[in-house]
């Protein structure tokens, strides 16, 4: 099934800063296009560098940043986290859009 963009006006974000996971889709397309700075968590950073490339295309003023992040390693979402705060900005928009598809199985 295709996939359809949902129709929804998306105020100006100038001076905004957003951190998505799962970036590389719609989500960090329209932010950019809004105008906040978008902040990329990747796992697989040649991914996240494809999907920057296509968004400048779009959007030659984007302001764009790769991060690395494996949400399947809670010492790489700390890293991310202790960064961001270190940075000591304010993010204005959160979205949690990327996810560990296949979780490990559970031991005890």
């Amino acid at each position: 099934m295709a996939r359809t963009r949902p129709d929804i006006t998306v105020p100006d974000l100038s001076g905004k800063l957003a951190v998505v996971t799962g970036a590389s889709d719609g989500v960090g397309l329209g932010l950019a296009a809004a105008g906040a700075e978008v902040v990329m968590p990747v796992r697989n950073r040649r991914k996240g560098e494809a999907a920057v490339a296509k968004i400048e295309q779009q959007h030659l003023k984007a302001a764009l940043s790769l991060r690395d992040l494996d949400l399947s390693s809670l010492d790489s979402v700390a890293a991310l986290g202790a960064a961001l705060r270190d940075e000591n900005r304010p993010i204005h928009i959160l979205i949690n859009n990327a996810g560990v598809m296949t979780p490990p199985d559970r031991r005890k």
